[in-house]
């Protein structure tokens, strides 16, 4: 499980195309950030404004510099535009885990099936090439949304974290 065999790593379908989160993204996902703050409610780290956003990119691309995560940007074929994010993250090389999620739509492209296409490309890549046993997905609990679109996935809840973490823990502008 070594990422460093994938540093251009494109994911693709006919429908959606996941590539490696770049600084220059910015300019791609800024309208999300200024228009539809709300999109990071329930996230440890926020985006919404500009300043946050830049933040929020230097903080997942430090995370892969470090190999702990690999942040990507999405893009909706169907549309020709930019939707979101994903990530690996919590890379586990010794136990053969990693999580996935920090993942973020655009309002107009929350339930039109984007998330099941960035899911399945990222699942099949995590276990046929990756070759991971494991990959969990977390969401705070009062996340309904996000809840319900892992269990269309097919996962399954296994319990409810409590007190493991302090929300917020980087401090971003409001």
């Amino acid at each position: 499980m070594n990422f460093d065999s994938f540093p251009n790593l494109i994911l693709e379908d006919e429908t959606v195309l996941l590539r490696p989160l770049l600084e220059t993204d910015l300019d791609n996902l800024l309208d999300f950030s200024i228009n539809e703050p709300d999109t990071w409610k329930y996230s440890l780290v926020r985006a919404n404004g500009k300043e946050n956003l830049e933040k929020y990119i230097q903080i997942a691309l430090a995370a892969r510099e470090r190999k702990i995560e690999f942040p990507f940007i999405v893009f909706d074929k169907k549309s020709g535009k930019y939707a979101g994010s994903t990530r690996f993250y919590d890379i586990n090389v010794a136990h053969k885990t990693l999580q996935l999620g920090y993942t973020w739509y655009g309002a107009a492209y929350r339930g039109t099936g984007l998330n099941k296409h960035c899911k399945f490309l990222l699942l099949q890549f995590a276990f046929e090439t990756l070759e991971v046993e494991r990959v969990e997905f977390r969401a705070d609990n009062d996340n309904k949304r996000s809840i319900a679109a892992m269990k269309s996935l097919g996962c399954k809840e296994e319990g409810v974290l409590r007190n493991h973490m302090r929300y917020h823990l980087i401090k971003c502008v409001s």
